[in-house]
C-alpha cells in the first residue's frame, strides 16, 4: 500500500490534471465511493484563500527557489526527505498486517541510508525496489474507517477527516520527533517540517497551475480527484492509472 506534519502531504493526493469535473452536490461518488462535503460553502472560501495564498506568494517563491537550487538538489532533498519518512511508514505497514510491504521499506531504508548517502540518492529505485508511501489515514482506512466529512485547512489543504486524523498520528508517533525533542534539539525537527512542506509545493506547483487552467471548477475537480486517489492507495492500487499525469506521492510529509 501511498501521504508528520507530513500531512501536509495529504494536499498531494488530490491534484492531476481532471478538464471539466465539476460538481455541486454535498456528496462526489466514484467507484461507489463517496465523501461528504457538508462543509462547502466554508471549504470553498477557505480553497479560495488558500488559491489567492498561492498565487501571491507560495509559487512565486517557489519559482525563486527553482532559479537558485539545481534540480539535482531537489531531487537530492526530495529523497531524503522521504527516506526520513521510513520509520512511519513501516510501522503503517505493520498495523495493516501488509508484512511484505513492510519488509520492503526496511529494505528500501537500509539501502538508501547506507548506501545512498544517508537517502540522498534513491539506490532502491535503481534496483527496481518501488516506493509506496503509507499513512495512518491509509491504516485506519483498512480498519474499515470512512473517509468522515471533507474539510480544506487554511495553507495547508483539502482532506477528509479521518486522513487528518491521521496526519495528526503520524505526527505526534514520528520517531525522529521524540529523539529531537528529548535531547532538546526540536528546531532541528521544525526546520525538517518547513523543508518538507518547501518540498512537496515544489512538487505540486506545474500541477497546481495545471490543473486551476483546465478544470471548470477547480474546486470540485480538486474534491473529486481526492476521493478517488485515496481509495486507491488504500486498495494497493496504482493511484495515477487512468487520471491523468503523474504526480508526487501523496503522504511524503
Amino acid at each position: 500500500m501511498l501521504k508528520s506534519y507530513k500531512k501536509f502531504g495529504l494536499l498531494a493526493a488530490m491534484l492531476v490534471l481532471v478538464g471539466g469535473c465539476a460538481s455541486t452536490q454535498d456528496e462526489v461518488y466514484y467507484n461507489t465511493q463517496a465523501i461528504d462535503d457538508p462543509f462547502e460553502s466554508v471549504n470553498r472560501a477557505v480553497f479560495d484563500f488558500n488559491e489567492a495564498v498561492d498565487g501571491a506568494i507560495i509559487h512565486p517563491a517557489l519559482k525563486g527557489y527553482r532559479a537558485v537550487v539545481p534540480k539535482p538538489a531537489r531531487t537530492g532533498l526530495d529523497n531524503f526527505l522521504n527516506n526520513l519518512q521510513s520509520p512511519i511508514y513501516f510501522a503503517n505497514e505493520i498495523l495493516q498486517g501488509d508484512f511484505d510491504d513492510a519488509g520492503t521499506v526496511f529494505v528500501r531504508a537500509s539501502a538508501n541510508t547506507f548506501t545512498g548517502f544517508g537517502g540522498l540518492l534513491d539506490v532502491a529505485a535503481y534496483e527496481g525496489i518501488t516506493h509506496e508511501s503509507e499513512d495512518f489515514g491509509q491504516t485506519l482506512a483498512t480498519w474499515g474507517v470512512g473517509h468522515g466529512p471533507y474539510v480544506v485547512v487554511p495553507l495547508i489543504g483539502p482532506s477528509s477527516t479521518r486522513d487528518y486524523i491521521g496526519f495528526m498520528v503520524d505526527g505526534f508517533a514520528d520517531p525522529l520527533r521524540w529523539y529531537l525533542f528529548n535531547i532538546d534539539e526540536d528546531h532541528i525537527y521544525y526546520t525538517r517540517t518547513g523543508l518538507d512542506y518547501l518540498n512537496l509545493r515544489n512538487n505540486l506547483m506545474d500541477l497546481l497551475e495545471e490543473l486551476q487552467k483546465s478544470s471548470i471548477d477547480y474546486y470540485a475537480a480538486t474534491r473529486s480527484i481526492y476521493v478517488q486517489r485515496r481509495d486507491a492507495m488504500v486498495n494497493d492500487e496504482d493511484p495515477d492509472a487512468n487520471m491523468g499525469p503523474a504526480i508526487p506521492d501523496y503522504d511524503d510529509f
